[in-house]
């Protein structure tokens, strides 16, 4: 926001409105350059004494003070001169000769006046031989006012004659741009040539750069060239002041053409400046409006658009003069209309702003009295009313230059204040100003900005690679690859998006191998073969794209944290090998990996990476995974559904995301879903007490994981142990302070008055071995028997020794999918079959004999399952018909997928979701216990996927 630098009340109502068009008039400038008028204020009543003027006078002083210091260009002008002459031309003097008052806060540098400075030293010129004596007659006066010019270089008020050591010393000054870029060009040459031939060369260049100094000082070789001389030989003004000489033939080309007319323009004015000096009133007047012109048309200049500096951009405020109190006598209206007559007569449009006041008594020459005001209904008053006029000044603009006309000021724009008007107190109108911005151009193209670009150009080839490599996973300086990047700082650095690109691969190098029956094989093994899946499928070969995001990489030195990104990749791939070897459908499927980051918590990133590949990519038909809810979850699935892209999620349990996003389609039983059915174990178990007392034990909010998972589940826990029967204690939350901190939680459970008979556990896997050391040897609950419910997590926990479970707990838990209860259990077989190819020695584990191959640590977690039936769901819709559909199509087919022989049963997102009882989701309840050295589990109850009875209590015995 812009700072306030001036703030003062209005002393009355004229000067709030004058404020305020003033204030229009220069802050709507940046916005559409509106043409700027001279804006004359005067007591309407010229009867009107001193105290009315002085109102008038302060009027004009306070919008100066209001600008003075906001990096407005101003200039108040008091004009010195013992005639009105005199007093005006002093103030144009003053104008392009004098520094404004915006010091060195100034939008953009001083502005350069190079015409006004060649009129200046055509006066001096002149000045100089008319006060010599013997001027003589008129050809030999012009002839010494030529070679004056010629001694002042065509420039007035020279403080000293270049010299070749001063011009050497100021070409290689280092603070200056030529001098800097010499320095780095002189280092690069001496580490690149011979020393001798660098000394050379930085001689010759020194040489070279003296001579242009030297000439840029001296004007008449060049003259031709600057741009106030092209001006000075071609303006029409001086076209008919000087037809009795050669006024006609400048050229870019043509230096002995251009200068003849250059000095023949020269003479012409000179003779006019020195009969200005002797009186004649027609020369003062062609004196004082061509020096108007000249002023005029620097500012004009100083605004162009298109200009190398781009200062059109830079400068975005009018330049503003002020003059509290123009009279005949002291110059001020003399000068107001030689202003109005130069623009009267000129094109162009030039940016000059000016407010003057006037005594009422004066009159201001050839200005007729303004016509009535315009009737109509609600006619503005205030700022509206000067706004008003301003706007009807616009458009009577090219009628006040008419022919009929002419004797009108067109550019004035009068505004008479009634005395009323002038002596209502108006003090509670607050008029604030606040600083110009510099605008975005003024740090772009200045100086220091292009100086550092040149330097920076010698050293950017060298870093911008390093640059790239360290933004994008693959970041050379030609060829990267911008759909994966590094996220995360040295410690906490991962590769995250999506891998588009053969030097990208999340997995590189993780040695982390499957469990059971799978050992030997690695997540880099995994990763690799559906790459090589994908360079399979031929150009010719229709296909479609799914993309498979989940947590792939992790911060830390544990490769364990990756395991779930492995498992749930490796059933993406044993479906990818199904439809591409094993049945060889005709639409191929096509597998890219995108990474949310060691527990999701990266997947914002990964899911905007996903959408900028589908948008390019039209066979990206929809994503698979992102199975960790997270605060991100509902974000990730709204960016999904914006882009039109369907999510078949693995094992997200929640059950909002569902009801909230259409795009959404969840294999996983959802929190509601498990609590019912471990609700009808619990319900059970309450019967059996006499006052059955529990506690919800969760993780506390905000530990820095975003896990949305177990708050959640908290939610859900507490209705379900509410409706079997349990009263409820108050909640205790611990935290994850290098780990689960549970020993100040279980010790307020465990020493409280009523320890509680069964405890939900709302919390991840890896927190389960403390919470059952903490149970087994915490006094108060060590030596008391108790049961304790959780989630799906704990599926993933093989219940070693490390996660062994109390000898005095009971623990049920939902199971992410039930691998009994499906139609295809010869799935496990072909599975370890196809990862058996995989392996680097060809031989990997046999599966467990005596027990079925679900049982197996390779596929127990549940994870490889649910990827897999996820990306065969998100297949079938994409290739219903042997035909690749869109994203769009496969979003709407999804609904009618129907997938009967699955692992775990029917996949069908068909069915309305009436109740949480009947839900066509899966799962099992399993009771884990220890009555020996190590943990058993016990089926309890369950149900497959797809249509199946409810679960009842008399399913789910404890």
């Amino acid at each position: 926001m812009a700072r306030e630098v001036w703030r003062d009340s209005a002393d009355n109502e004229a000067a709030s409105a004058v404020f305020h068009l003033m204030q229009q008039l220069i802050d709507r400038y940046r916005v559409n350059r509106p043409v700027m008028p001279l804006v004359v204020a005067q007591a309407a009543d010229a009867g009107a004494g001193p105290e009315i003027d002085a109102r008038v006078e302060r009027l004009v002083h306070q919008v100066h003070q209001a600008n003075e210091l906001r990096r407005v260009p101003v200039r108040l002008l008091d004009g010195d001169g013992a005639t009105p002459y005199e007093a005006a031309l002093d103030m144009v003097r003053t104008l392009s000769e004098k520094p404004w008052e915006t010091r060195e806060n100034a939008q953009y540098k001083p502005f350069p006046f190079p015409r006004s400075r060649l009129l200046g030293a055509v006066e001096q010129a002149t000045a100089t031989v008319v006060e010599q004596s013997g001027g003589g007659a008129e050809g030999v006066r012009e002839e010494r006012i030529l070679e004056q010019l010629s001694r002042l270089r065509w420039r007035a008020d020279r403080p000293r004659r270049g010299n070749w050591w001063d011009s050497l010393r100021d070409s290689v000054r280092p603070e200056t741009f030529v001098g800097a870029l010499f320095i780095a060009l002189l280092s690069v040459l001496f580490g690149e040539i011979d020393w001798l031939l660098t000394a050379l060369v930085a001689a010759g260049a020194l040489i070279a750069l003296a001579v242009a100094g030297l000439l840029t000082r001296a004007a008449p070789p060049l003259l031709w060239l600057r741009r106030a001389s092209r001006w000075f030989a071609t303006t029409s003004s001086l076209a008919a002041s000087s037809t009795g000489y050669p006024s006609d033939g400048w050229s870019w080309f043509s230096p002995s053409g251009s200068w003849r007319v250059i000095r023949a323009r020269a003479a012409a004015v000179a003779e006019r400046v020195a009969d200005a000096g002797a009186g004649d009133e027609h020369a003062r007047q062609f004196h004082l409006e061509l020096r108007v012109q000249a002023l005029l048309e620097d500012l004009r200049h100083a605004y162009r658009p298109h200009a190398l500096d781009w200062r059109r951009s830079k400068r975005t405020v009018p330049p503003v003069v002020f003059l509290p109190r123009a009279t005949q006598d002291d110059g001020g209206i003399l000068l107001i209309n030689a202003i109005n007559n130069v623009r009267s007569r000129r094109s162009e449009v030039d940016p000059l702003l000016l407010l003057a006041s006037l005594p009422a008594a004066e009159i201001m020459r050839h200005t007729p009295p303004l016509p009535p005001e315009r009737p109509g209904p609600g006619a503005p008053t205030g700022a509206s009313g000067a706004r008003a006029r301003y706007e009807r000044w616009v458009d009577d603009l090219s009628l006040g230059q008419s022919p009929v006309a002419a004797a009108t000021l067109a550019w004035v724009l009068r505004l008479p204040l009634s005395t009323e008007k002038l002596t209502h107190e108006h003090a509670h109108a607050q008029l604030v100003t606040y600083r110009v911005r510099r605008t975005w151009a003024w740090w772009v193209m200045s100086r220091a900005s292009i100086a550092l670009v040149v330097v920076g150009s010698l050293l950017g080839a060298f870093l911008w690679a390093g640059h790239w490599r360290e933004t994008y996973c693959h970041g050379p300086l030609t060829d990267r690859n911008t759909d994966a990047i590094w996220a995360g700082a040295d410690g906490d650095r991962e590769c995250v998006g999506v891998a588009t690109a053969p030097e990208v691969r999340f997995a590189r190098g993780n040695g982390l191998e499957l469990n059971g029956a799978g050992k030997g094989i690695t997540f880099d093994r995994i990763e690799r073969a559906i790459r090589e899946e994908n360079a399979d499928i031929e150009p010719g070969d229709r296909y479609v794209t799914v993309i498979y995001a989940g947590p792939l990489t992790s911060t830390g030195r544990d490769r364990e944290e990756t395991r779930k990104g492995l498992e749930e990749l490796t059933g993406v791939y044993l479906q990818q090998r199904a439809v591409n070897k094993t049945v060889r459908r005709s639409v191929k499927l096509r597998v890219l990996t995108a990474n949310g980051g060691e527990d999701m918590l990266r997947q914002l990133t990964a899911v905007r990476k996903i959408i900028e590949v589908a948008e390019r990519d039209p066979t990206v038909v929809g994503v698979v995974g992102l199975g960790r809810n997270t605060d991100e979850s509902d974000d990730a699935a709204a960016l999904l559904r914006d882009a039109g892209l369907p999510l078949v999620n693995t094992t997200n349990s929640s059950s909002d995301l569902p009801r909230r996003y259409p795009n959404y389609f969840g294999l996983a039983a959802t929190d509601e879903e498990q609590t019912y059915a471990l609700g009808l174990v619990a319900g059970q178990i309450a019967k059996t007490m006499e006052a059955p007392h529990s506690i919800v034990l969760s993780r506390r909010a905000r530990n820095g994981d975003k896990d949305r998972y177990t708050a959640e589940q908290r939610a859900a826990g507490k209705e379900m142990l509410r409706d079997a029967g349990f009263t409820l204690g108050r909640d205790v939350e611990y935290g994850l302070a290098g780990g689960a901190s549970l020993n100040a939680p279980l010790t307020t459970i465990c020493q409280a008055e009523r320890v509680p008979d069964a405890l939900y556990f709302a919390g991840r896997v890896e927190d389960v071995r403390t919470l059952m050391r903490g149970l087994s040897e915490t006094t108060g609950c060590s030596d008391r028997r108790m049961t304790v419910f959780t989630g799906d997590d704990l599926t993933k926990s093989t219940f070693s020794d490390s996660t062994s479970i109390a000898t005095n707990v009971t623990l049920y838990h939902s199971s992410l999918a039930p691998l009994d209860r499906g139609k295809n259990l010869g799935f496990y077989g072909d599975a370890h079959r196809t990862l058996r190819a995989l392996h680097p020695e060809g031989q990997v584990t046999s599966l467990a004999s005596g027990r079925p191959a679900y049982e197996d640590e390779l596929f127990a977690s549940g994870q490889t399952v649910i990827a897999y039936s996820a990306t065969a769901a998100l297949y079938d819709a994409a290739a219903r018909g042997d035909a690749p559909r869109s994203a769009a199509e496969t979003w709407a087919t999804l609904h009618t997928v129907d997938l009967n022989n699955m692992p775990t049963g029917t996949i069908s997102f068909s069915r309305a979701k009436a109740s949480v009882s009947d839900n066509v989701h899966g799962l099992n309840i399993v009771k884990v216990v220890r009555p020996g050295p190590t943990a058993e589990r016990t089926l309890v109850c369950g149900k497959p996927a797809g249509v199946a009875p409810p679960l009842t209590a008399k399913d789910c015995k404890p």
